[in-house]
């Protein structure tokens, strides 16, 4: 039996240079809410000491497809300070006929971090307002992508940034203009969301950083960074006063992200919830109106990381 294929991190950022992000996790999201997906609910460790830790473990297959894939990705945010990126992981993927490992993907949480940023900027370049300013809140590594995918994939180039340390958030001002964006520091977050019409939140928070006084009309809210029970961003009234509230997988929302601190709060129902799978496929409606107020809540689904894996075993 020949040796499994193993891809370096070098390996996969070549290959991502080939790789339409947004169109792979397109079509993401139209195979999970066209019910080809086979996701069991995500494994979770949180690791409670001091510098805390979570791993997420995602796994699953497509109907009719060729691997299932088995991902592991951690998040250490204390690691900066001592020199370590936050993230970390790898993806394998496996012959779905005969469980023979098809490749070990050695991404150290590349791949993660990519395809969240796809993710988002997909959901903004679908239900946001074309042409606004976007405002990042957040400054860390997605914070960074986001910026970088809503400008490949919308044609964005002005932002608006904000983090809670501001050190931080001038640095990564600083990174993003010498790309060639546009961007402003902005000096409160109610100076944001007063000042863009899309929004991207990616942070860590575990209080909520944006209520619905601060939200007006037409604007769009992706919202990142919520993928563990104890992470919220936004105020369950945001999601109330939202014309259309929109997630990436309806069965996980129950359980984790902000769809699932506002059914706790009983701010909303779940059968206001779409899925963005079906906006994408057209059985559903997005923004009928300039002036609505929308949220997209993403906690990341294992069929993303299958196909961002399966493309880039594809370019290499």
């Amino acid at each position: 039996m020949s040796s499994p294929q193993v891809i370096t991190l070098e390996q996969i950022r070549t290959a991502l240079d080939s790789i339409d992000v947004c169109s792979v996790m397109e079509q993401a999201f139209i195979a999970h809410s066209n019910g080809r997906s086979v996701v069991p609910p995500v494994g979770e460790l949180l690791i409670k000491r001091e510098p805390p830790g979570e791993v997420h473990l995602k796994y699953g297959y497509l109907e009719g497809g060729s691997h299932y894939v088995v991902k592991i990705a951690s998040g250490f945010p204390g690691n900066p300070g001592i020199g370590l990126p936050p993230g970390n992981g790898l993806m394998i993927l496996f012959d779905l006929s005969t469980g023979g490992i098809s490749g070990i993907l050695l991404d150290e949480g590349h791949l993660t971090d990519v395809r969240t940023a796809g993710a988002g900027a997909l959901a903004s370049r679908v239900l946001g307002v074309p042409g606004s300013r976007i405002g990042i809140v957040g400054t860390g590594v997605q914070a960074r992508l986001q910026a970088v995918h809503h400008a490949l994939a919308n044609g964005s180039s002005e932002f608006m940034v904000w983090g809670r340390d501001p050190g931080r958030t001038s640095a990564l001002a600083s990174e993003l203009g010498d790309s060639g964006l546009d961007v402003e520091v902005a000096p409160s977050i109610e100076v944001l969301a007063d000042h863009c019409r899309t929004i991207v939140t990616c942070t860590a928070s575990s209080r909520p950083l944006l209520d619905a006084s601060m939200i007006r009309p037409g604007t769009h809210v992706t919202a990142i960074g919520s993928d563990t029970p104890g992470k919220q961003e936004l105020d369950p009234d945001v999601l109330a006063a939202s014309d259309l509230v929109v997630t990436d997988c309806l069965e996980q929302s129950r359980l984790r992200g902000e769809v699932a601190r506002s059914l706790e709060s009983g701010a909303i129902a779940h059968d206001r919830i779409l899925e963005l799978g079906r906006i994408l496929d057209r059985t559903a409606i997005g923004r009928t109106d300039p002036d609505q107020r929308t949220v997209v809540d993403l906690t990341g689904v294992a069929v993303q990381d299958l196909l961002i894996a399966e493309a880039v075993l594809r370019h290499l």
